[in-house]
Protein backbone atom coordinates (compact mmCIF):
# COMPACT_ATOMS: atom_id res chain seq x y z
CA UNK A 1 0.00 0.00 0.00
CA UNK A 2 1.55 3.21 -1.18
CA UNK A 3 1.39 5.88 1.34
CA UNK A 4 -1.09 8.06 -0.79
CA UNK A 5 -3.52 5.15 -0.41
CA UNK A 6 -2.79 4.33 3.44
CA UNK A 7 -3.78 8.41 3.93
CA UNK A 8 -6.32 7.78 1.73
CA UNK A 9 -8.09 4.81 4.01
CA UNK A 10 -7.55 7.12 7.15
CA UNK A 11 -9.64 9.73 5.42
CA UNK A 12 -11.84 7.68 4.93
CA UNK A 13 -12.27 6.10 8.09
CA UNK A 14 -12.47 9.11 10.29
CA UNK A 15 -15.04 10.62 7.48
CA UNK A 16 -17.17 6.69 8.24
CA UNK A 17 -16.59 7.68 12.14
CA UNK A 18 -18.35 11.42 11.85
CA UNK A 19 -21.24 9.93 9.51
CA UNK A 20 -22.32 7.51 12.05
CA UNK A 21 -21.86 9.51 14.80
CA UNK A 22 -23.98 12.45 12.94
CA UNK A 23 -26.80 10.18 11.73
CA UNK A 24 -27.16 8.97 15.58
CA UNK A 25 -27.67 12.47 16.72
CA UNK A 26 -29.62 13.65 13.65
CA UNK A 27 -31.88 10.77 14.39
CA UNK A 28 -31.86 11.14 18.47
CA UNK A 29 -32.91 15.69 17.66
CA UNK A 30 -36.58 16.19 17.56
CA UNK A 31 -38.15 17.29 15.28
CA UNK A 32 -36.10 14.79 13.55
CA UNK A 33 -35.93 12.75 10.63
CA UNK A 34 -36.59 9.10 12.61
CA UNK A 35 -39.47 7.25 11.23
CA UNK A 36 -38.94 3.60 13.06
CA UNK A 37 -36.50 2.83 15.45
CA UNK A 38 -34.89 0.28 13.73
CA UNK A 39 -32.86 3.48 11.85
CA UNK A 40 -30.99 3.68 15.20
CA UNK A 41 -30.33 -0.13 15.40
CA UNK A 42 -28.28 -0.10 11.86
CA UNK A 43 -25.39 1.96 13.30
CA UNK A 44 -24.49 -0.28 16.09
CA UNK A 45 -23.11 -3.88 16.20
CA UNK A 46 -25.23 -6.37 17.28
CA UNK A 47 -23.27 -6.87 20.47
CA UNK A 48 -22.55 -3.03 21.23
CA UNK A 49 -23.06 -1.36 24.59
CA UNK A 50 -25.02 2.02 25.43
CA UNK A 51 -23.70 3.27 29.21
CA UNK A 52 -24.59 6.56 31.39
CA UNK A 53 -21.58 7.15 33.78
CA UNK A 54 -21.24 9.62 36.33
CA UNK A 55 -23.73 9.80 39.05
CA UNK A 56 -26.26 12.16 36.54
CA UNK A 57 -26.04 9.27 34.20
CA UNK A 58 -25.60 6.03 35.88
CA UNK A 59 -28.29 5.75 37.14
CA UNK A 60 -30.74 7.70 34.41
CA UNK A 61 -29.40 5.52 31.61
CA UNK A 62 -27.92 2.92 33.61
CA UNK A 63 -26.02 0.07 30.33
CA UNK A 64 -27.86 -1.24 27.10
CA UNK A 65 -26.03 -4.78 25.78
CA UNK A 66 -27.43 -5.32 22.16
CA UNK A 67 -28.49 -3.50 19.77
CA UNK A 68 -32.55 -4.36 20.89
CA UNK A 69 -31.87 -3.02 24.34
CA UNK A 70 -29.74 0.02 23.05
CA UNK A 71 -32.71 0.99 20.96
CA UNK A 72 -34.98 0.52 23.61
CA UNK A 73 -33.46 2.45 25.59
CA UNK A 74 -32.71 5.52 23.30
CA UNK A 75 -36.73 5.45 21.65
CA UNK A 76 -37.70 5.90 25.69
CA UNK A 77 -37.19 9.11 24.51
CA UNK A 78 -37.87 10.15 21.05
CA UNK A 79 -41.18 10.52 19.79
CA UNK A 80 -43.51 9.02 19.87
CA UNK A 81 -42.92 9.07 23.65
CA UNK A 82 -43.62 12.14 25.29
CA UNK A 83 -40.48 13.69 26.53
CA UNK A 84 -39.02 16.26 24.30
CA UNK A 85 -40.88 18.68 22.49
CA UNK A 86 -37.53 20.09 20.82
CA UNK A 87 -33.97 18.83 20.98
CA UNK A 88 -31.05 19.34 19.18
CA UNK A 89 -27.30 17.92 19.66
CA UNK A 90 -24.23 19.96 18.71
CA UNK A 91 -20.88 18.26 19.30
CA UNK A 92 -17.14 19.49 19.17
CA UNK A 93 -13.50 18.92 20.51
CA UNK A 94 -13.34 15.87 18.12
CA UNK A 95 -10.65 13.13 18.44
CA UNK A 96 -10.51 10.27 16.46
CA UNK A 97 -8.04 7.38 16.79
CA UNK A 98 -7.79 4.63 14.43
CA UNK A 99 -6.54 1.17 15.08
CA UNK A 100 -6.70 -1.26 12.32
CA UNK A 101 -10.16 -2.33 11.58
CA UNK A 102 -11.24 -0.29 14.93
CA UNK A 103 -11.80 3.33 15.85
CA UNK A 104 -12.42 5.50 19.23
CA UNK A 105 -13.28 8.43 19.41
CA UNK A 106 -14.23 11.72 21.90
CA UNK A 107 -16.58 14.52 21.87
CA UNK A 108 -17.98 17.37 23.38
CA UNK A 109 -21.55 17.07 23.40
CA UNK A 110 -23.56 20.06 23.60
CA UNK A 111 -28.06 19.52 23.86
CA UNK A 112 -30.58 22.03 24.06
CA UNK A 113 -33.55 20.12 24.85
CA UNK A 114 -37.42 21.84 25.22
CA UNK A 115 -39.27 19.56 27.39
CA UNK A 116 -43.03 18.52 27.39
CA UNK A 117 -42.90 19.64 31.06
CA UNK A 118 -42.38 23.13 29.73
CA UNK A 119 -38.64 23.76 31.00
CA UNK A 120 -35.45 23.70 28.84
CA UNK A 121 -32.27 23.41 29.43
CA UNK A 122 -28.89 23.32 27.64
CA UNK A 123 -26.39 20.51 28.84
CA UNK A 124 -22.93 19.33 27.98
CA UNK A 125 -21.69 15.87 27.89
CA UNK A 126 -18.66 14.32 27.16
CA UNK A 127 -19.13 11.37 24.59
CA UNK A 128 -16.34 8.08 24.33
CA UNK A 129 -17.45 5.62 21.35
CA UNK A 130 -15.60 2.72 20.12
CA UNK A 131 -16.42 2.12 16.36
CA UNK A 132 -16.12 -1.24 14.77
CA UNK A 133 -14.63 -0.76 10.97
CA UNK A 134 -15.69 -2.30 7.66
CA UNK A 135 -16.55 -2.17 3.75
CA UNK A 136 -19.97 -1.74 2.23
CA UNK A 137 -20.61 -1.46 -1.12
CA UNK A 138 -16.76 -0.45 -1.90
CA UNK A 139 -16.98 2.50 1.27
CA UNK A 140 -15.82 2.83 4.19
CA UNK A 141 -18.77 1.83 7.12
CA UNK A 142 -18.30 2.35 10.91
CA UNK A 143 -20.56 1.10 13.53
CA UNK A 144 -20.61 1.79 17.45
CA UNK A 145 -19.63 -0.66 19.45
CA UNK A 146 -19.45 1.21 22.72
CA UNK A 147 -21.22 4.29 23.70
CA UNK A 148 -20.42 6.22 26.39
CA UNK A 149 -22.08 9.39 27.87
CA UNK A 150 -20.97 11.41 30.73
CA UNK A 151 -22.76 14.68 31.96
CA UNK A 152 -20.23 17.47 32.53
CA UNK A 153 -22.73 20.72 32.76
CA UNK A 154 -26.27 21.12 32.87
CA UNK A 155 -28.06 24.71 33.36
CA UNK A 156 -31.91 26.04 33.07
CA UNK A 157 -33.05 27.87 30.01
CA UNK A 158 -35.93 29.69 29.71
CA UNK A 159 -38.37 27.79 27.72
CA UNK A 160 -39.18 30.93 25.94
CA UNK A 161 -36.19 30.89 24.27
CA UNK A 162 -36.51 27.51 22.93
CA UNK A 163 -39.78 29.27 20.61
CA UNK A 164 -38.22 32.94 19.52
CA UNK A 165 -37.60 33.12 15.88
CA UNK A 166 -34.75 35.86 14.48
Amino acid sequence: MTDTEHRLEVVEAKEAVRDCLARYLDLCDVPGPLQSPEQLGVLFTDDATWEGLGPEYAGKFGIARGRDEIVALVSRYLPPADHFLRNVHLLGSEQIRLDGNRASGQWIMQQLSLYATGTAEILCARLTIDFDLGRTGGRTAAHMSRFCTRRMFAAPLPAEAMFQRI
